[in-house]
């Protein structure tokens, strides 16, 4: 059973005394993550009954544990290094048209960030990088001229569409015209 448990923290945060404080000089200061993550691993059973859960579900968790928020290194790894990484499946689908996809190290580093403010764990990568691409997926197999994609972190940040460059080298604007070489 897993799950993001909104609130859940402030519950063994109750019983232990940690976290938020309502008086004192620290009263009002937001938890970070990072704090959210240690009084998480204080869980038991008890907070999981106070939470809401009923006593018949809960009696059938053997082991209560605890997962540590992702962070950019780790979001990144995942969009790129599994087998079945979400930058593979669309570096394969681009393929099948004979493109090229590639993300820049900035791109990886933009998305994966992009996919903790989401607030979403690694599904926000799938989410991000469709978002980055739709447009271009269904263009692409009306263009048989293009051969190579590339997504920049201004992709991501700026809403930018990626570069698309034909067999010739010419890099397409955004209206799918050629930029000259001056520009």
């Amino acid at each position: 059973m897993g799950g993001a448990f909104e609130g859940l923290d402030k519950i063994i945060a109750k019983r232990t005394g940690t976290g938020e404080r309502s008086l004192g000089f620290n009263a009002g200061a937001k938890t970070s993550d990072h704090d959210r993550a240690l009084i998480l691993r204080e869980v038991v059973h008890d907070d999981l009954l106070q939470f809401g859960l009923i006593p018949e579900f809960v009696g059938r968790l053997p082991v209560v544990s605890t997962l540590d928020p992702l962070d950019v290194e780790t979001m990144m790894s995942i969009l790129t290094q599994p087998k079945n990484a979400v930058a593979r499946q669309y570096q394969r689908l681009f393929g099948l048209d004979d493109v090229d996809l590639v993300f820049t190290e900035e791109a990886y580093t933009a998305i994966a960030e992009a996919a903790i403010r989401q607030r979403t764990g690694a599904r926000g990568l799938r989410t991000v990088v469709e978002e980055i691409l739709l447009d271009v997926m269904y263009e692409i197999p009306s263009r048989p001229d293009i051969r190579k994609c590339v997504v920049s972190a201004e992709c991501v940040t700026r809403h930018q569409r990626p570069l698309l460059v034909t067999e010739s080298g010419q890099v397409l604007s955004e209206e799918g015209q050629a930029i000259p070489e001056s520009a």
